[in-house]
């Protein structure tokens, strides 16, 4: 039905007090006052995007397919704004693995030792990383209780869909030998984290001075789409910025919430963008709030609350005689209100939700709402139907987030 993939927020806190208190190294603080070196960028591969697969529904999932290892093989993985780290489905033997033998990744001696610096920066399993030389293991687990158990590897990722690759750097990754997922999560071989904590591919790239700090996705209400790493596909004008207000993660407010562009009670909303998540979540007070503006407006219209279709946990479906089975957003648009979020500290500064970006057509014909109750989350998390035809970009040299609307069906080059 959905995925949430935002880690728990506890280890989201712990993770950002660690990276935060810890000395960097001799090399990363020279990696780090490169950063700022204009000259050490002439030689960078400036930015690449890759296409994406994937959709809000019915799959529920955008993920980007990348060769990694020599000889290269091809691994579609879900793209996770919401995490920092990146893991892969591993045949170290694996166990409740989700995708066939033949298309799980094999380490073969590639090990990360514990006495790897990118160690300190996984989420660690208690007890476990004794000995410098020993394997550094890992478990994450995110906020839908999925979880992820192995150890860190290094491998080539190739970068690029040209043969030969514009680059295949070695990067630092998890080899997942011990998954749970939840029932009904949407199938893909691994995660990759977006995030800018430092074990994060982003930030491992822009270590190696092969791109600027900055990344984005277009994510299409169709079909696809793309993601990008670097700062060449960032339009000129059009787009609108809003500063990140918790560091190293996507989070950005204060922010209040309009319905069909008037005031509500909701305000002062600070929210993160989650690319892993398919659909938006609220803590219970803030989606009651939002949910009773949309059903007290939904009176007097043809749609009834739909007692079978189980794909969202509300959805509608037309009270007309005979029974009408919608087939398109087109159909149901007209019985629904425009959201609008304004960021309270930047002049003028909107984020446009019109219906079609948070309903749904089922496959049973009912329209479904795809704002969900995250309950006690402590995060009001923006995920894939409200970004749904809108390039976002997240530059982590500025710790700033941008969006504008745009046509992701067309890969730039």
């Amino acid at each position: 039905m959905k995925r949430v993939s935002v880690i728990t927020f506890s280890l989201f806190l712990f993770l950002s007090s660690v990276i935060f208190s810890r000395h960097f190294s001799a090399a990363d603080q020279l990696i780090h006052k490169n950063e700022t070196n204009p000259l050490i960028f002439r030689s960078l591969v400036s930015s690449f995007a890759y296409p994406l697969k994937g959709n809000v529904y019915p799959r529920g999932i955008y993920v980007v397919p990348i060769n990694i290892g020599n000889p290269p093989k091809p691994y579609e993985l879900d793209i996770d704004t919401g995490s920092d780290f990146t893991w892969i489905q591993c045949d170290a033997p694996c166990k409740k693995c989700t995708v066939p033998n033949e298309k799980l990744y094999k380490p073969r001696d590639n090990y990360v030792k514990c006495s790897d610096p990118l160690c300190s920066f996984i989420p660690p399993i208690q007890g476990i990383c004794p000995k410098p030389n020993d394997q550094c293991k890992y478990r994450i687990e995110y906020e839908d209780k999925a979880s992820s158990e192995g150890a860190l590897v290094r491998d080539n990722i190739h970068i690029g869909t040209t043969k030969p690759p514009a680059t295949q750097p070695l990067l630092a990754f998890g080899c997942g030998y011990d998954q749970q997922f939840p029932p009904k999560t949407p199938p893909s071989v691994g995660v990759l984290g977006l995030g800018n904590g430092k074990i994060s591919i982003s930030s491992q790239l822009n270590s190696l001075g092969l791109f600027r700090k900055v990344l984005g996705h277009c994510l299409s209400s169709q079909e696809g789409g793309y993601l990008f790493f670097g700062d060449k596909f960032i339009p000129r004008s059009g787009v609108v910025w809003t500063p990140i207000v918790n560091v190293p993660h996507y989070i950005v407010g204060p922010a209040d919430l309009l319905f069909d562009g008037k005031p509500t009670s909701i305000k002062g909303l600070q929210l993160l963008f989650d690319s892993g998540s398919t659909y938006t979540y609220f803590p219970s007070q803030i989606y009651n709030a939002i949910f009773n503006q949309v059903k007290d407006n939904l009176k007097g219209k043809p749609l009834s609350r739909s007692v079978e279709d189980r794909t969202l946990p509300v959805c509608w479906e037309s009270n007309l005689k005979p029974h009408k089975l919608f087939k398109s957003l087109n159909e149901v648009k007209p019985f629904f209100k425009p959201l609008t979020l304004i960021f309270t500290k930047s002049k003028n500064l909107q984020f446009q939700i019109p219906p079609e970006k948070y309903l749904i057509i089922s496959e049973f014909g009912s329209v479904c709402f795809g704002i969900l109750d995250g309950q006690r989350m402590s995060v009001n998390l923006i995920g894939d139907i409200f970004m749904q035809d809108k390039l976002v970009i997240y530059d982590n040299e500025k710790q700033q987030v941008g969006w504008t609307s745009a046509n992701c069906n067309q890969v730039p080059h």
